[in-house]
């Protein structure tokens, strides 16, 4: 009833299939990709974790946003939080780091174990589920095919008294950032250096009456 795997693969010996699977980007059959090792999500995080990239960025995150948020009590440690095109999940570390412990991150492509797939112009969770939401790619709000879709998709996700982070192009009109949240008040605007490129933290209070 089952078939059973083939102990070699077409086209050339073991030894020789070793050498080209070290040496291509990508796999080019199924027999490649069987053959090559997956590294285990724990052990990749925990070496993204070490390099000095990944502390700059996170004391940065820390700095710009985190800190302002809570002297700006929008963020405590009881938080629910929804990082949006998480990446590979620094904003979701920083955050646990600094004691907040219910953190959700999200992006197109996913990234175990802090990022799981999902699509901001269509976000898979309840109306008001979250405290807070936080986007610390300004790509994610450049590139957003339809930006006032993806502004009232963290709306309509964050709590009435919620508020919402979003980091923008430092170039971009931030009266059009705020216009397009229809249902939130501009709180604060701080720079910040993410990557070795400086952007805006556009930081918004949820009304608590909604139109």
């Amino acid at each position: 009833m089952f078939r059973h795997p083939s102990t070699s693969c077409s086209g050339g010996s073991l030894a020789h299939s070793s050498l080209s699977l070290s040496m291509a980007p990508l796999p080019r059959t199924s027999c490649d990709a069987a053959s090559r090792r997956v590294v285990d999500p724990d052990i990749r995080l925990a070496k993204l974790r070490s390099s000095p990239r990944w502390r700059r960025h996170n004391a940065a995150l820390s700095a710009s946003v985190i800190d302002p948020l809570r002297r700006l009590r929008l963020l405590r440690g009881s938080s629910r939080v929804l990082c949006l095109a998480a990446g590979v999940g620094q904003a979701v570390d920083a955050l646990r780091g600094a004691g907040v412990g219910d953190v959700t991150g999200v992006d197109l492509v996913d990234f175990p174990p802090l990022v799981r797939r999902a699509d901001p112009h269509n976000l898979p969770f309840f109306d008001d589920a979250f405290d807070l939401v936080i986007s610390n790619d300004p790509a994610a709000f450049t590139g957003a095919l339809f930006p006032s879709r993806f502004a009232s998709e963290i709306e309509r996700t964050v709590r009435r008294g919620g508020a919402i982070a979003i980091a923008v192009d430092r170039h971009v009109n931030l009266s059009v950032v705020a216009s397009l949240f229809r249902n939130s008040r501009l709180v604060d605007v701080r720079n910040a250096t993410l990557d070795g490129s400086v952007a805006s933290i556009v930081i918004l209070s949820t009304n608590a009456k909604r139109h």
